[in-house]
């Protein structure tokens, strides 16, 4: 399933200085609330695009720079087992880059709520350290970016797997499933995210996974018995 070729992955405007470490804490396991002024934007590139799972007031689709979108990250939980762990997406720093995806903009009791909810989907079981990013809506009117806050997955994690081909990537996806669903449909959720909200941006790796998922599939169906001559076999009738 390809798309029509576009400028692969590209952010608008000229690349921006990196952003200085801010002076926030993150967010330790047993949850505990950031040092954040209201409002606090959340920035979402995986299953958060679709799935939020908390209240929010307002959302922008858009990008940050610096980052790649890479199905690096193992998952024993939501899309995947100890036995069979799936494979869900994580940020790799990658200068010139940028990823879409979408911000959730969180006000009064709704910040406390987010972020207690977001520490256990994504620290406590997912392995994902906090950071804060530039965002950059979508909106041609936007004038200055959006300071969010993001789940990063790093190497330091237990359940990082790192890099591999796009097809032993999608060979794993296949066979994967957890609490949350088919690691089939977390790909093809995110994959139609960018087809559909961020049509003018490419993201080779995504699609290229999902190319090859789709590619694989029909192997899994094979049958050496022709489907014609099984039309022709009787059945059984019943009196």
């Amino acid at each position: 399933m390809k798309r029509d070729p576009q400028h692969p992955e590209e952010c608008p405007g000229r690349p921006e200085p990196p952003l200085p470490s801010p002076s926030i804490s993150t967010l330790p396991a047993e949850g505990a609330e950031l040092d954040l002024t209201p409002p606090v934007w959340i920035f979402g590139y995986g299953s958060l695009v679709w799935r939020p799972g908390f209240e929010f007031t307002s959302r922008k689709v858009g990008f940050i720079r610096g980052y790649s979108r890479r199905f690096w990250q193992g998952d024993t939980f939501h899309r995947g087992n100890e036995r069979m762990p799936g494979r869900v997406v994580t940020l790799q720093e990658d200068c010139g880059a940028c990823t879409w995806g979408v911000a959730y903009e969180v006000c009064g009791e709704q910040i406390p709520a987010s972020l207690q909810y977001l520490n256990m989907r994504e620290a406590v079981l997912g392995g994902y350290d906090t950071k804060l990013v530039k965002f950059h809506p979508q909106e041609k009117d936007a004038e200055e970016p959006i300071l969010a806050l993001v789940y990063i997955a790093t190497p330091q994690n237990p359940s990082y797997l790192g890099p591999a081909s796009e097809e032993d990537i999608a060979a794993q996806i296949i066979v994967s499933s957890g609490c949350a669903g088919h690691n089939i449909e977390y790909l093809l959720r995110l994959a139609d995210f960018m087809r559909y909200f961020c049509p003018q941006a490419e993201d080779k790796h995504l699609f290229s996974i999902e190319e090859a998922l789709i590619s694989i599939l029909p192997c899994l169906y094979y049958t050496e018995e022709p489907l014609e001559e099984t039309a022709n076999v009787p059945q059984d009738s019943k009196s």
